[in-house]
């Protein structure tokens, strides 16, 4: 029992997390997706087409950056017995990308182009320890925590069961429980992320970093065998 709610109450965190993170990002720095990176491709394209942006070759810097750290994520996991200890990585680097915007903000609560893309691609690389975590260890979260395509699939079928079984199948209720706990949590994680980003800017990733932080300090460690 103890570690089924570990696994609830790690995947509501992560998901929040990787909502929180793609939104403030995508307010804050250029319509960057940081969790998702591959919708950047989709913003790189539009914007190509627009010729209203001429960095928006940036966009595919993610791309590099989130596989260097999956590559990283793959590495660490593969030394540390504790699976948790990938997403103490994650918010450490969360809470350093919130720390170097808030230093270098100007007079004006602003940060330089420069200075964004560097604070964005350190959050792009905490969110590849993220996505890291739920292909090596997916049997520790409810299901993916960073793209909710797979979960909104998983919630229809549900329901499908639901109806053909007249609300009584058992599985599909636990089942349907499990996608609307990472469906409500990155739904949450995109609020939070919007209102952050409108108010404090990219200095807000701070406080998803201590949230992954007090995660890792408050769940049963999970070790490999």
């Amino acid at each position: 029992m103890e570690i089924k709610k570990s696994i609830g109450f790690v995947t509501l965190v992560l998901t929040i997390v990787a909502g929180y993170c793609d939104t403030i990002t995508f307010v804050a720095a250029d319509k960057i997706f940081s969790a998702h990176v591959t919708g950047n491709f989709i913003v790189f394209a539009y914007q190509m087409i627009k010729g209203a942006e001429p960095d928006s070759w940036v966009k595919l810097l993610t791309f590099p950056v989130f596989l260097l750290a999956v590559m990283t994520g793959g590495w660490i996991s593969s030394r540390i017995r504790n699976h948790h200890f990938l997403l103490c990585c994650e918010g450490i680097l969360l809470i350093l990308a919130g720390a170097l915007a808030y230093v270098l903000c100007d007079t004006e609560s602003e940060l330089t182009t420069i200075s964004m893309y560097v604070v964005t691609m350190i959050v792009v690389f905490a969110m590849g320890f993220q996505n890291a975590f739920g292909k090596l260890f997916a049997k520790e979260t409810h299901g993916p925590t960073t793209m909710m395509t797979g979960n909104v699939t998983q919630v229809a079928l549900d329901l499908s069961g639901l109806f053909a079984t007249g609300f009584t199948g058992a599985d599909y209720w636990v089942s349907l429980k499990k996608g609307l706990i990472t469906l409500a949590g990155f739904l949450i994680g995109c609020v939070l992320g919007a209102i952050a980003g409108q108010w404090y800017g990219l200095a807000g990733v701070v406080l998803p970093g201590v949230a992954m932080v007090i995660c890792y300090f408050s769940t049963p460690a999970q070790e490999g065998v």
